[in-house]
């Protein structure tokens, strides 16, 4: 059983006010940090383009976190525009017909299509809000999660409260990217199903999308190296644990 390396398992959200702060956070984080998340913050900045074409002529992954929907005919157009530029990874979500149009638009590409299924800053309430008044946040996890795998999508973007029922419902079939990680003692924020690093990777997680808590910090090379610390020691553990159970 190959060795799970956390820096290949670390993406950082490049949530910042402009390109020129993203292109600064990644020559800062230097070698230790190998992908990056470019979502909303700066899809519409300008020079966007350039700052993923930069990342990945430097070798490093991009996760494009841009939750496309739309109709079936232009959801395949923007997939395989995306493909063409090179990301590693892709949200979209939607009905099992329009995640099958995401699927054919990316072609014979290793271009990786993730669905999301429910925002970790949204609960019960929030749920319920969005018609779904008689479905738990777990539920509508699990039932988008089962969406997912029939349209065939890589995997699916959910906290690590729901990880474990993913792994058990889709085997090795789906790959869970969590975001939402807090370390332990971070402050209290709109994330209200957040988990930490070791909780979200012990439950199942295959990736962690980490923002704030890095390009926030003071010195965010060492909170970077910090958190790659824990996953390790957590991934570590993950695999012993399997090793035991052959």
């Amino acid at each position: 059983m190959d060795k799970t390396e956390a820096k290949d398992r670390l993406i950082v959200a490049l949530d910042l006010q402009d390109v020129e702060a993203a292109m600064r956070m990644v020559e800062r984080l230097g070698e230790i940090v190998s992908f990056y998340k470019v979502g909303l913050t700066l899809q519409l900045a300008p020079g966007v383009e350039g700052l993923i074409q930069y990342l990945i002529s430097s070798r490093k992954k991009v996760f494009l976190d841009y939750k496309y929907y739309d109709v079936q005919e232009t959801l395949k157009k923007a997939v395989s525009q995306a493909a063409r530029l090179g990301v590693s990874f892709l949200t979209v979500h939607g009905t099992g017909d329009l995640l099958k149009a995401a699927m054919s638009g990316k072609g014979s590409s290793d271009l990786k299509l993730f669905m999301v299924t429910v925002l970790t800053s949204l609960e019960a309430k929030d749920v319920a809000e969005m018609g779904y008044p008689q479905s738990s946040v777990e539920d509508l996890v699990l039932f988008r999660t089962r969406k997912a795998l029939e349209a065939g999508c890589d995997g699916v973007i959910t906290s690590g409260r729901e990880a474990r029922k993913i792994k058990d419902l889709a085997g090795n079939k789906l790959l869970v990217v969590t975001p939402g990680i807090r370390p332990d003692g971070y402050p209290e924020d709109e994330q209200k199903r957040r988990t930490t690093p070791t909780s979200a990777i012990l439950a199942g997680a295959d990736y962690l999308v980490i923002g704030r808590p890095i390009t926030d910090a003071v010195d965010p090379r060492k909170a970077a190296q910090d958190v790659l610390l824990e996953m390790q020691q957590a991934f570590d553990s993950v695999s012993q644990t399997s090793l035991a159970h052959r």
